[in-house]
């Protein structure tokens, strides 16, 4: 990450602020409501607008996905630090029933976890994560099930020249 991505996302309130000002989320209606100042929780939200609804009348697909795409991975990057490589490598989604209304995700990263990821990329070995997370609509009702896998690698050392 360049020192000036770096700046924006150096606390939880300044990468609120920039994931709601990011294009794809501005665009979509996606709305950041919650990052811990620890980076080990964050929320988004989605409001249905008529630029973020099918053609059938419920939420867009692509939209549902957006909310959920960079979380983990930003969230993982901030709580390991700059020395590993983290990156989003693969996704799924599966819609479950049509997202009408207010639909909100709920990202958490646990201490088990990150010492999981943290034992299994020690000796510089990638490592490949998975989470599935629930997209819920107001009643708590499950509109589509993402699974996300990261790509996780500690960085070798520079040798000092």
């Amino acid at each position: 990450m360049n020192s000036t991505i770096r700046r924006w996302f150096a606390s939880a309130s300044s990468m609120r602020h920039v994931m709601n000002t990011f294009a794809p989320y501005l665009g979509a209606g996606i709305k950041a409501t919650h990052i811990a100042d620890d980076f080990s929780t964050a929320t988004v939200e989605m409001k249905q607008r008529w630029y973020n609804t099918n053609y059938v009348g419920t939420h867009f697909g692509g939209s549902l996905y957006s909310m959920v795409d960079p979380m983990y991975m930003l969230l993982l990057m901030r709580k390991l630090g700059n020395d590993y490589v983290v990156w989003d490598k693969a996704a799924s989604i599966e819609f479950v029933r049509p997202g009408k209304g207010r639909v909100t995700a709920h990202f958490e990263l646990t201490e088990e976890r990150l010492e999981e990821i943290r034992q299994a990329t020690a000796g510089g070995d990638k490592y490949l994560p998975e989470w599935t997370l629930d997209i819920v609509d107001e009643s708590g009702e499950v509109v589509a099930k993402v699974n996300k896998v990261l790509y996780v690698r500690k960085k070798k050392a520079r040798a000092n020249s």
